[in-house]
């Protein structure tokens, strides 16, 4: 499928404009009992991973960003309702509930994977025995000092992927014996490990619109730096690993909200930050494919996060939610949205079935879509090659 025409300048340039304002961040087969017995049932066959390791941004963050160093349009995820519906409290994810990387690990029957900064500050030198996620909310594909460079620093997450993968580099070699992971090396058996790359790249062209700097070069930036951050993990022994897209960022009621009504595509949603992320994800399944060809012994599979999404979007009801386009949480009209209140603040209320709602706060999803993603990923056709090939290609290998 050939890649969209440029999305219209004028158009995308007002909505993401304001998402760089307000910052935009950014399966479930089993229920937590059922997992569990699945796994008593099934024996060690149930558990073809022992770690997983997660890297991304809002998305897939678990804890590692708080109210106090999060993006500052979405600066209240420490409060409630945030984590409502499962957890019953906050715990510094972005929605009401669990994430696409939780529902891998329960399908996998592995607990919740424990935020980097929770265990790096931890005075014990063990590794952490299911794995750990390293995403931070409102990180960039491209190095910080890229946008402190071109004066865009803003008040932005100063984290980067590559600092994530500095991060790993140090867990590796202080909690799992690797002393080569510094240095790019490979770390054997200590990658025995399924790694989860979240989506990652919205930011970056958050932070940029209104300079100089095209979204061409955002672009070639960002997809250069996600390909030097796969390849590092590659070459350091990661043998199974899932990369998601981008989404359909343009279907957010953030996006809706402040873009104009003729910029909308065949499903209602805002065509030009569509076809922006489209052209995104073409460019980095290009990469990836490299990638697979360049150390063929790996599984690397493409999550496709963008049709996922959108496939929902033009069958809501198949899904089970009745409002595609609203925030559960947040206030004002037409979207429940605002970037002048946003969930967690005092001037804000959520819907009483956050599972009929597909959008969470105007920006992150509600558990239920993100249940529903993670279905796809992981047992549906929106994984290439199939996530059902990877777990294949493990349990062979032992």
């Amino acid at each position: 499928m050939p890649p969209p025409s440029p999305p219209s300048s004028s158009s995308s340039s007002r909505v993401l404009a304001a998402l760089a304002v307000v910052i935009l961040t950014t399966l479930f087969f089993f229920s937590p009992a059922s997992a569990s017995a699945s796994a008593s049932a099934a024996g060690p066959q149930a558990r073809p991973f022992k770690k997983i390791y997660a890297f991304g941004d809002s998305f897939t963050d678990t804890g590692n960003t708080r109210s106090a160093s999060g993006p500052s349009g979405f600066g209240h995820v420490s409060n409630p309702p945030y984590g409502v519906t499962f957890f019953h409290r906050p715990t510094n994810r972005y929605s009401d509930g669990r994430l696409v990387i939780d529902f891998v690990a329960q399908s996998l029957s592995l607990p919740f994977l424990p935020p980097y900064r929770s265990i790096s500050s931890s005075s014990s030198s063990s590794s952490n025995a299911s794995g750990v996620n390293f995403a931070v909310a409102g990180s960039t594909a491209i190095n910080h000092e890229f946008f402190v460079r071109n004066n865009l620093s803003l008040d932005i997450t100063p984290q980067s992927i590559l600092t994530q993968l500095a991060w790993f580099n140090k867990y590796l070699e202080s909690r799992e014996g690797c002393k080569a992971a510094a240095r790019g090396g490979a770390c054997g058996g200590a990658l025995d490990a399924l790694v989860w790359v979240g989506e990652i790249g919205v930011n970056d062209y958050a932070y940029t619109l209104g300079s100089t700097v095209s979204g061409d070069t955002i672009r070639k930036l960002a997809i250069d730096t996600v390909a030097t951050f796969l390849e590092s993990l590659l070459r350091r022994g990661v043998k199974y690993m899932v990369v998601q897209g981008l989404p359909v960022s343009g279907c957010l009621p953030l996006a809706m909200y402040l873009s104009p009504e003729n910029d909308r595509d065949d499903i209602g949603c805002v065509k030009s930050v569509n076809d922006q992320t489209r052209t995104h994800n073409a460019a980095l399944q290009a990469k990836i494919s490299d990638l697979g060809k360049q150390f063929p012994d790996s599984v690397i599979v493409y999550a496709d996060y963008w049709n996922a999404y959108r496939s929902v979007m033009k069958t809501p009801a198949k899904y089970g939610f009745k409002e595609p386009f609203k925030a559960c949480c947040g206030a004002g009209e037409p979207y429940h949205f605002t970037p002048f209140a946003t969930c967690g603040m005092p001037s804000t209320d959520f819907c009483p079935r956050p599972a009929e709602y597909i959008n969470w706060d105007g920006v992150h999803l509600t558990e239920a879509m993100y249940k529903v993603i993670a279905g796809m990923f992981l047992n549906g056709r929106f994984s290439h090659p199939p996530f059902s090939y990877l777990l294949g290609k493990k349990q062979h290998r032992g």
